[in-house]
């Protein structure tokens, strides 16, 4: 896991790169300079420390930056018989680029951001893995073009000028979706794509290289329930054997009371009989620490419960915001970055369960999808949904059956595939989309998906979850909050086979009446305490009600009275004054969530003014 940039007809200035991306790895820093082309490479070693310097060359013709890991190497270069001398997945990489060029990808099990360059075509490859868990942005403008893994590290070396028609996405989803970013010309390279830059002529195309709507399209299994639970069983073995071996260092595994810690902690365990777990507790938040333990007892871990009391929230919170480079609004961000800074005290890799939820049905909002496709219900269906709506108070809990119902009714009073996918996933603007100043380009790739008759309403949903909450929002939440604190967290569940195979699950072994996660639950029999085979999701819950309207009620309120503030370019003062002032006829909790989103904005805005310094910053090449 590294940092990584680079740069055509721009000069990198090391210090500035360092500075704003150095936690990303602190081990070494290198440079590689080309003529009009720059690599700058940061690293966190954990495989193969001597033999994995970066940037890597090969043949005198390529050399490679990467960030990430590819677990599968070994079996890699067995597959096509590759001549390697280090143990190092980056040299697998330049080896099997040179035999099978991009068709290399899908011979991946990783994640992964990386850029080769070809002195002999004169070309850069640029890639990502399959969920997009590794980041990569890039800047182009005329002659000159800039990458690096964060956005910080961009907006500290150009003077980059803000593009505000992704704001209204962000406002109703709480992050920037697809390639969007808050900067004119800069882009993110969306998940399973790749480029091939022409140094001379400047041209380039992003390519799709892998989608999971592929894999949707694709006949449904037919594997009985019990072969099914097998499978998953033996596809989870590998995953977590593959995240162990391909490490120098200790790896460990966060441990929460649900069964996706569970299962991965379970498998682990039975591979490193003293494996290290941590579970958290946080003030007042249901405290998962007394399943947790039964798990950690059940396979003799050696367990440690970190206590999160949030004492020193005001002095951090501004500096946790600002990490993400971008306005981003999931809260749970401030407990995953004080759960990764406990955790990196104690090792260097961690095992998660990133993305069960997305592909084995883990939110209860799957549960009324199962059973009717709400992007293609009728007419009569949303007007009446929309009348029992304006008469309905909304709902002030967010776990209670009052407030499930009443999101019910706001997907099926919906009108366009947008606002239902939206409604769906708790849209923060929902009832007041009037205030926003742009209505935003989330619609494009909904419709697309909600049109397609071939697929389920439950399918729709979980393909539009993956592509939309787990790449937006979800992974870059994990990816900033573990390598602000030089960790590295690997995802099993996002392994190449889990990722094809979990979409062709029939419907019913995913949601089985109002049981989420059916076949997940049904392997946790298994291996878990019983204790903790229907506990519901819950995540990183955080007291966001009595943050803004108790302790960092004067700090959100002193951001959003500054003369210099953006929001009135995307969303209307009058109702940001109002909400303030508690005026406007909303659940508290969403009022809560509105103004966090936009103290968040702010934050960002105020931050990525102070970052760039001309001076220091860059020179051109």
């Amino acid at each position: 896991m590294c940092g990584i940039a680079g740069s055509v007809n721009f000069g990198l200035h090391e210090h500035t790169i360092t500075k704003t991306m150095g936690h990303r790895g602190p081990n070494e820093r290198a440079v590689f300079a080309d003529g009009p082309l720059t690599f700058f490479h940061l690293r966190l070693s954990i495989l193969d420390v001597a033999g994995g310097k970066q940037p890597m060359h090969y043949l005198d013709r390529y050399t490679i930056v990467f960030n990430g890991e590819i677990y599968n190497h070994q079996e890699v270069r067995k597959a096509l018989q590759l001549n390697c001398t280090s143990q190092s997945d980056t040299e697998t990489i330049l080896h099997a680029y040179h035999v099978k060029g991009a068709a290399m990808l899908s011979l991946f099990d990783g994640m992964f951001a990386m850029a080769i360059y070809d002195k002999e075509k004169q070309t850069i490859f640029f890639a990502r893995d399959r969920a997009g868990k590794k980041p990569l942005y890039y800047y182009h403008s005329g002659k000159q073009f800039v990458f690096a893994s964060e956005l910080n590290a961009l907006r500290a070396i150009l003077p980059l000028e803000i593009d505000t028609s992704g704001f209204a996405d962000y406002m109703r989803m709480g992050s920037f979706l697809g390639s969007q970013t808050p900067y004119q010309h800069v882009q993110e390279l969306p998940a399973g794509s790749y480029v091939y830059f022409n140094i001379p002529s400047f041209i380039y195309k992003v390519e799709q290289w892998w989608s999971i709507s592929e894999h949707y399209a694709k006949p449904k299994c037919a594997l009985s329930e019990p072969d099914s639970i097998q499978y998953i069983d033996e596809l989870l073995q590998t995953a977590v054997k593959r995240r162990l071996d391909s490490s120098d260092l200790e790896v460990g595994s966060f441990l929460s009371g649900g069964i996706d810690s569970g299962l991965i902690t379970a498998i682990a365990a039975q591979h490193h009989s003293q494996l290290q777990t941590f579970t958290v507790a946080f003030d007042g938040a249901f405290n998962e620490a007394p399943l947790a333990a039964l798990v950690a007892k059940k396979y003799g871990t050696r367990h440690q419960e970190l206590h999160i009391a949030f004492d020193d929230l005001e002095s951090n919170v501004l500096n946790i915001i600002a990490q993400y480079g971008e306005p981003f609004f999931d809260s749970s961000a401030i407990p995953s970055w004080y759960v990764s800074k406990a955790a990196a005290k104690h090792l260097t890799v961690i095992l998660n369960g990133d993305g069960a939820d997305e592909l084995f049905g883990g939110y209860r909002r799957y549960v009324p999808f199962a059973r009717f496709d709400f992007f293609d219900a009728p007419i009569a269906l949303r007007k009446t949904a929309a009348l029992l709506k304006a008469i309905l108070p909304p709902g002030h809990h967010k776990k209670s059956t009052y407030n499930f119902l009443y999101r019910l009714l706001s997907f099926s009073a919906a009108h366009t595939p947008d606002s239902i996918y939206c409604a769906a996933t708790s849209d923060l603007m929902e009832d007041h989309l009037d205030m926003l100043t742009e209505t935003g380009s989330i619609q494009p790739r909904v419709q697309q998906i909600a049109g397609n008759n071939n697929l389920s309403g439950l399918d729709k949903l979980m393909l539009l979850d993956f592509d939309i909450n787990l790449f937006s929002d979800l992974l870059p939440k994990m990816d900033i909050a573990t390598m602000a604190h030089s960790l590295e967290g690997r995802s099993p569940f996002l392994a190449k086979e889990i990722l094809e195979w979990a979409p062709t699950l029939p419907g019913t072994y995913k949601i089985r009446n109002t049981t989420t996660k059916y076949l997940l639950r049904q392997l946790a029999a298994k291996y878990l305490p019983k204790e903790l085979l229907h506990q519901p999701k819950r995540g990183f819950e955080v007291p966001l009600k009595d943050w803004v309207n108790g302790a960092l009620n004067n700090m959100i309120v002193d951001h959003l009275q500054r003369a210099d503030v953006l929001y009135p370019q995307i969303i209307q003062q009058s109702f940001v004054q109002a909400l303030i002032a508690n005026k406007v006829k909303i659940s508290a909790e969403k009022r809560a969530k509105i103004l966090w989103t936009i103290f968040s904005m702010e934050v960002w805005y105020q931050h990525q003014q102070q970052l760039y310094r001309p001076a220091s910053a860059s020179s051109l090449a």
